[in-house]
């Protein structure tokens, strides 16, 4: 079977939930890391929201995440359990986008950005109502700041520190969460 990579750049980093047989620091080109997805499943509900990390397509954007590469023979179960946790209310779209390694390898990679025409689609948000909204969401997967606070805290240990979620989670711990 071919080598699969998925490109990891919220919870996936932290949270990957498949046998990775390597990682990589990877960019992705037309596209931003952003809260702008309501959550209600994972870290909010349908009544309270929460936001998670989508790739929202911006032509002059770049992503900065890991490239996992998934351990030969599991690239099925791997795609099955992505298809599960990821696609879970269709808000995500599954695409398979070249991502550029750090040590200058290109590979594909299966990626989940954003569907801006989703109802669940929530790009813009000021940056002190996301903070408001991460406080206080919990989901089924726990608090909204707990993710916040994981892949905030897992992009400084990769070396690639994102300063707005580095913002965000400073203002979510002022605000007690």
């Amino acid at each position: 079977m071919m080598v699969m990579w998925v490109f990891g750049y919220g919870s996936l980093l932290w949270n990957p939930g498949f046998e990775v047989a390597e990682r990589a620091p990877a960019s992705l080109p037309g596209y931003a890391r952003s809260f702008c997805m309501r959550s209600i499943h994972h870290r909010g509900t349908e009544e309270a929201p929460g936001l998670v990390l989508a790739l929202d397509e911006h032509a002059d954007a770049v992503c900065d995440g890991l490239a996992l590469r998934v351990a030969g023979g599991h690239e099925d179960a791997t795609l099955d359990y992505l298809r599960e946790r990821e696609l879970i209310s269709s808000a995500y779209v599954e695409r398979v986008l070249q991502v550029r390694l750090r040590d200058g390898r290109d590979v594909e990679a299966v990626t989940y950005v954003i569907d801006a025409a989703h109802v669940q689609y929530c790009g813009g948000l000021p940056l002190e109502e996301q903070a408001q909204i991460i406080a206080r969401a919990v989901g089924g997967r726990g608090p909204n700041a707990e993710y916040l606070h994981n892949t905030t805290r897992h992009l400084v240990e990769l070396g690639i520190p994102d300063a707005e979620l580095q913002w965000l989670s400073e203002r979510v711990q002022v605000l007690g969460a």
